[in-house]
């Protein structure tokens, strides 16, 4: 039986990096959702307030055998903005702030290290995405679900999802499924 990892990853609106994350080999599942909240349910009405604590989230399941942790990371931080605080582009509030929810302690320091690499190689403003341990992951609803595949010429997803979609083609080919 093919072992799998999950990864728990806040990178701004969860339509991109649902988008994205499918694209990976060795990625089984991708689903959006929210995840670090308070509230005892998270539902796209209450998370996009604000005041649930809740960020979107992708819910990453992996085989470790054909794609990294570390390679996961690599994707995540160069998909989204992660030096700045609750916001991505427009997006704007807790909800989209950039996170890592760890799901044992190799996913933390991993991710700890990552940042702390980062953050040494970059001369431009510090990486602030937080790295949380994962308790909860609560599920979108169905309209948010392979989004971007039913509105591919949406707008939002013509002018957001595309080019990080093309970025990720490019730099990341290695790691693409074939």
């Amino acid at each position: 039986m093919m072992k799998t990892e999950a990864g728990v990853l806040g990178g701004g609106c969860f339509w991109c990096t649902e988008a994205v994350f499918k694209k990976l080999r060795g990625v089984k599942k991708v689903l959006p959702g929210y995840s670090g909240g308070t509230a005892e349910e998270a539902t796209y009405e209450k998370v996009s307030t604000g005041r649930t604590g809740h960020a979107e989230v992708t819910y990453v399941e992996y085989n470790p055998e054909q794609i990294a942790y570390r390679d996961l990371l690599t994707v995540f931080f160069a998909s989204h903005d992660p030096t700045t605080v609750n916001r991505q582009g427009n997006d704007i509030g807790p909800q989209y702030r950039s996170v890592i929810f760890f799901t044992n302690e190799e996913q933390k320091k991993e991710a700890e290290k990552f940042i702390a690499e980062l953050n040494s190689e970059k001369a431009g403003p510090p990486v602030v995405s937080a790295v949380e341990p994962f308790k909860e992951f609560y599920e979108a609803e169905n309209y948010h679900k392979d989004y971007y595949e039913s509105h591919k010429k949406e707008p939002y997803c013509q002018i957001i999802i595309n080019p990080k979609l093309e970025k990720v083609q490019k730099e990341f080919a290695k790691l693409l499924k074939i």
